[in-house]
């Protein structure tokens, strides 16, 4: 399992406010869903890890494929 690493992040409330709407959508927390939001952007990007980051136990944790997002 990759390390896991805490960090302090300063966000506009409206952006937070709607990130949390999104997640509860979604049925994965705050955390899991700024997570997913950052792996799919640097995905998009080509600039995702090489190895696909593995967390087990977490049932909200992001996949390898999403079938809503892959084309």
């Amino acid at each position: 399992m990759a390390e896991r690493k805490s960090f302090l992040l300063r966000i506009d409330a409206g952006v937070l406010e709607g990130v949390q709407r999104w997640a509860n959508d979604d049925l994965r927390s705050l955390n899991a869903q700024i997570e997913y939001l950052l792996r799919d952007a640097l995905r998009r990007a080509g600039r995702a890890p090489r190895a696909p980051v593995d967390t087990p136990g977490d049932p909200n944790a992001p996949t390898g494929s999403d079938p809503l997002t892959d084309t």
